[in-house]
């Protein structure tokens, strides 16, 4: 029987013997080892025999290493199994994802449903016959001859630019590939698969690149997890923002506007209303809005770096033989605003406020709903202080992102600090203290925080939040950026309390980020049951028959009056309809009126998602509403 992954710890320390097999001191379910000589460590396959006695650490599916390693595995299963039903498809990647893997292939035509099924038919038959996976080091131009003659040539062409003298590789059963490994002992760790869906992909990502066809697909380590997730799959369908947006007609996305969004009457109160509340909160803090050119010059985008570092995301115009760029970022505009006047050390911390508009060039290839579009607009600020002001904008920064995410119900929220990338902007010393400010400001907050090496804008290092919804699906949303170099390039100083003139520190922030692709995450955690506060609208007054239509008109008369957002459907359909349409619509409230609540002047309240009703006056249910609203409570 195979070994049982999920029932052992994450990782597990010991000692390997000399020349024994890692997997004769490995605990139950452990995938891969971490093999530890000095202070330097490599994973390896549970078969290695150590020269000498070794430190190792095990891992097993319970922690990401060894869930990378399972899936990378299955990666490697789903292309045996493609292999064995399509001998004349050519393999091209197949890495791990979030929630998965995929593997792409260059074949004539596309995978067909039934062909998933079959391929999924077939790893399960190689499960079943716990086929080793076994690695063979070859040398580099011996490698090149094997996968030539295997007509391999996405391999050999990988081999040629990746490998060093000697190429590793596996084989499971007849299937032989170019990977470094590890993997897992033999395809019996692999026993609960699923092979999900396909689609067109681009050899090495490149559009104007060769057309595969890449097949997405997801283990784990026993049954019920796999189950589990694939509930999760079917729930985040339902949950689909591109689907609730059609249904409840809050926004359209067109061919004639690629990445671009439409919104409709109910789509754009729910973005006035964020920004609204968002305005409120910015007013209390002391920061001014302002509002800058969508497009601006040329030079200006040489000045700020995004020419050298961003181009490839940005769209340009010419007008009057001169060359302009339209702004994917704000920043530049609020450097212009900042130099348009004298400032004081007094003046600061200046804090500008912008509900820009940007555009970035995305490939039509991943444009995705709200999630990844060419147009949005940025909940954007600029911090301009000093350096003893760094550490306090940010805690306060850190402070206002989680009372915005609270409101909406996301409690769980991750911080990392990224630091400075390979193509980046300015001196050594100037990251150093850049990245010493933002890691004291997380120790005076007292929040815990990831390390994110290498992945900072290329003008400061950054800390991201990264929130999860309902489905428990990772977000990475608002961003504080601290940036040390857009002052020089603009010559933005202040007049220093000792006479001199000092360059300001500039704290980029967003806290909701993409208004578009946060409305995207805001549907999607409440499946389109949006907060009373905030929903398009708020109650729905259905009267049963057309002599009730005059008392359900002064009833919307009267709560419209209190600024509620109130609706009144009197078609003549059933009442049952009716009700199911505006639970289908989200809709919080349904006050029904029929004989019995024109004689009382009241209305019977049902709620949404929930069974019965209260028979209340107007006013009363009126009131109740107002509560919800001045509560933001997140249900009714």
């Amino acid at each position: 029987m195979s070994p049982s992954p999920a029932s052992a710890a994450s990782a597990a320390e010991a000692v390997a013997p000399a020349g024994r097999p890692l997997a004769a001191s490995a605990p139950r379910g452990a995938v891969a080892a971490v093999l530890r000589s000095g202070p330097s460590e490599r994973e390896v396959d549970l078969s290695l025999r150590p020269e000498a006695d070794a430190e190792v650490r095990f891992l097993t599916p319970a922690d990401p290493d060894g869930l990378h390693v399972f899936r990378h595995s299955s990666a490697h299963l789903l292309a045996a199994a493609v292999k064995d039903l399509f001998p004349e498809a050519r393999y091209g990647i197949g890495p791990p994802i979030e929630g998965g893997f995929y593997y792409d292939f260059g074949i004539s035509e596309p995978f067909t449903a039934e062909d998933l099924r079959r391929i999924e038919k077939r790893m399960r038959e190689l499960v079943r016959k716990r086929l080793p996976f076994q690695r063979e080091l070859l040398p580099k131009d011996e490698a090149i001859r094997v996968f030539e003659d295997l007509g391999e040539t996405f391999k050999v062409e990988l081999i040629r630019e990746k490998a060093g003298e000697s190429v590793s590789c596996y084989r499971v059963g007849d299937f032989f590939d170019f990977c470094n490994g590890p993997h897992v002992p033999h395809t019996g760790y692999l026993r609960a698969v699923k092979v999900l869906s396909s689609s067109g992909a681009y050899w090495k990502g490149d559009a104007a690149g060769i057309p595969m066809q890449r097949i997405y697909a997801t283990s784990f380590p026993d049954r019920k997890q796999l189950v589990k997730h694939l509930h999760r799959i079917e729930e985040a369908k339902r949950r689909d923002h591109r689907r609730i947006g059609k249904e409840q007609r809050l926004f359209l996305i067109l061919e004639e506007a690629p990445g671009q969004v439409f919104w409709l009457p109910a789509g754009m109160g729910v973005v006035n209303r964020l920004l609204d509340s968002m305005r409120a909160r910015l007013d209390r803090r002391g920061y001014q809005e302002i509002r800058t050119p969508l497009i601006l010059n040329e030079s200006v985008w040489a000045r700020s770096g995004h020419l050298d570092h961003y181009r490839e995301n940005m769209f340009f115009i010419e007008s009057d033989e001169r060359r302009f760029g339209v702004k994917p970022m704000n920043c530049p505009g609020a450097a212009l605003v900042y130099r348009s006047d004298i400032r004081s050390w007094r003046d600061l911390p200046l804090r500008f406020s912008e509900f820009g508009h940007c555009h970035r060039f995305e490939p039509s290839g991943v444009l995705s709903g709200l999630t990844r579009v060419r147009a949005f607009t940025q909940d954007d600020a600029h911090i301009y202080c000093r350096l003893d002001q760094i550490r306090d904008e940010v805690i306060e920064l850190m402070d206002l992102v989680r009372e915005v995410y609270g409101e909406f119900g996301f409690e769980d929220i991750q911080i990392e600090l990224s630091t400075r990338p390979e193509k980046s902007v300015g001196t050594d010393e100037t990251w150093e203290r850049a990245e010493g400010a933002l890691l004291e400001a997380l120790a005076a907050s007292g929040d815990s925080h990831l390390l994110n090496p290498g992945d900072g804008a290329f003008y400061g290092p950054k800390i991201d939040f990264h929130v999860r919804d309902a489905l428990g699906r990772s977000h990475q949303c608002a961003t504080i950026q601290l940036d040390f170099s857009q002052a020089p390039a603009f010559d933005l100083y202040y007049a220093a309390e000792d006479g001199t003139r000092q360059p300001p520190v500039v704290i980029h922030r967003a806290i909701l980020g993409s208004v578009e692709r946060f409305f995207a995450l805001l549907i999607e955690h409440t499946a389109g049951a949006l907060p009373v506060w905030i929903a398009p609208v708020q109650a729905q007054v259905i009267p049963i028959a057309d002599r009730h239509r005059d008392a359900a008109s002064e009833a919307v008369t009267a709560l419209r009056e209190r600024g509620l957002r109130v609706e009144l459907d009197d078609r003549r359909e059933k009442v049952g309809l009716k009700i199911r349409q505006a639970e289908l619509r989200r809709i919080p409230f349904m006050a029904v009126i029929g004989d019995r609540e024109v004689d009382a002047g009241a209305v019977a309240v049902r709620t949404r998602g929930r069974r019965g009703q209260r028979i209340l006056s107007v006013a009363t249910f009126g009131d109740e509403m107002e509560r919800l609203v001045a509560d933001r409570s997140l249900a009714p």
